[in-house]
């Protein structure tokens, strides 16, 4: 039975299954169709599968192939693609149900920043995050580690993560937030005000490593936590550097809407009094999900207050959290944005400043966007040796969030399989996938999956 219309904006999903089933195809004979079509061997019927469940939703390249192959206007896919991704009927598969929680925590802060949100840690209760954890000594009973010098440790694991990706630190960083967790609800009123503020810093940093190392549930938990102690540290830069993480999560998994919300949130309840490098960051979130969202006059805005905000940053006055935010960074993420509003030319020498020697995974994250460019340009060899430089970054860094970005570049170049650079790309991608970074796999835990940054707050 080929499924009517459904009322308001046609969505994707159901256009396409409707537009295939009045052919008389099965969802194999579809992808076999694009597959000859676009010359490309790689798309199987799991992925129509997908499209048609709005488990995801096609780029450009398969909506122009969908176009021809089904002869129908590429304007009526590209609309339905837009309002798929613009309405809750295009589901987060991973962490739907923390993406929901930390969604309504977000704006339950955002009506009263001062003191919406209840404390984390300070029941004792078993719903208290911290009594879900296993603790590393093996011993509940044992006194927390010393707290002296609590943003040395953040501070060094921060630079680590310069070097090293979310599949190796990714652990280390939840460690540290179990522990600190646990501080805070053993600690007295003073301890707990000094220990507020560094259990939000320690949960940022937590979800963004679980995030990096594939684990966006456990790092959307994390983020929920760091919430929670920001706002009751009376932090409120802090939380807004928080949410635009969560921002970022959610844009890279898919979820513009999500992540567009997440920035504004950010940004507005970061407050007028949030240092300008901070504002500068909110703003990029904004664009950039704005971007992937298809509303391309609100990410031009956005983009015009980051550079208003970036021209008024001073490293000096913004927080240790921030000490990674400098010219070639903000000039990356505008480039970023420019990509996906399809400004190549633009975007070009913006998104190569970002690949800087010594951060192998900015090289690997923004060295992707960058081979998007040039194959936009029909640069084909030169975004073959970018792809390159970006899938060793992405070996040196361990970041499995960069891996799966260049994925989408392979798919791209695949189209391209005739020419020789692609032919040598392709090599060298089967020679480094032995040691390309994973997800990471939650451990087992007495019969039961437990993510090791997960939070429940």
């Amino acid at each position: 039975m080929i499924p009517p219309p459904s009322p308001g904006p046609e969505l994707f999903g159901p256009l396409l299954a409707r537009l295939r089933l009045a052919r008389g195809w099965s969802q194999a004979q579809l992808a076999a169709r694009l597959c000859a079509a676009a010359g490309v061997a790689t798309l199987s019927r799991h992925e129509v599968s997908r499209w048609e469940r709005q488990v995801r939703v096609p780029g450009e390249f398969w909506l122009g192939w969908l176009a021809v192959v089904l002869a129908v206007p590429r304007v009526r896919l590209s609309e339905a693609a837009v309002a798929s991704r613009r309405t809750d009927a295009y589901p987060v598969t991973d962490g739907s149900r923390e993406r929901r929680a930390l969604l309504a925590l977000a704006q339950r802060w955002l009506a009263d920043p001062e003191g919406s949100l209840p404390p984390p840690g300070l029941t004792g209760s078993r719903g208290d995050p911290t009594w879900s954890w296993d603790d590393p000594t093996g011993s509940r009973d044992q006194p927390a580690r010393s707290w002296d010098d609590p943003a040395g440790w953040l501070d060094r694991l921060r630079r680590l993560d310069d070097l090293s990706g979310g599949t190796d630190l990714a652990g280390l960083s939840a460690s540290r937030l179990r522990w600190v967790a646990r501080a805070v609800r053993l600690a007295g009123p003073s301890g707990r005000r000094r220990l507020l503020p560094v259990l939000g810093e320690a949960a940022q940093l937590a979800g963004w490593l679980a995030a990096d190392a594939g684990d966006p549930a456990g790092g959307l938990a994390a983020y929920r936590l760091g919430l929670r102690a920001a706002a009751a540290a009376g932090d409120r830069a802090l939380a807004g550097h928080v949410l635009g993480s969560a921002s970022h999560l959610l844009a890279g998994i898919g979820d513009p809407p999500g992540a567009l919300l997440l920035a504004r949130v950010a940004y507005t309840g970061a407050g007028p009094g949030a240092p300008a490098g901070l504002r500068a960051v909110l703003s990029h979130r904004t664009a950039v999900a704005a971007a992937l969202d298809g509303r391309h006059a609100t990410a031009g805005q956005a983009l015009t207050v980051a550079r208003r905000a970036a021209d008024r940053h001073d490293p000096r006055r913004e927080p240790p959290w921030l000490y990674w935010l400098d010219p070639a960074e903000l000039a990356a993420m505008t480039g970023r944005t420019l990509a996906v509003l399809g400004r190549p030319l633009r975007a070009e020498p913006l998104l190569r400043a970002g690949c800087r020697s010594g951060q192998p995974r900015a090289t690997a994250i923004y060295g992707g966007w960058l081979a998007r460019v040039y194959l936009d340009l029909g640069e084909v060899e030169q975004a073959c040796a970018v792809a390159g430089e970006a899938l060793l970054a992405t070996v040196r860094a361990g970041s499995a969030r960069a891996a799966g970005h260049l994925t989408e570049v392979g798919r791209r170049l695949a189209a391209y399989r005739a020419e020789p650079a692609v032919r040598r790309h392709a090599a060298l991608v089967t020679a480094a996938r032995p040691y390309l970074p994973r997800r990471v796999t939650p451990p087992v835990v007495r019969g039961r999956r437990r993510r090791p940054a997960s939070v429940v707050t």
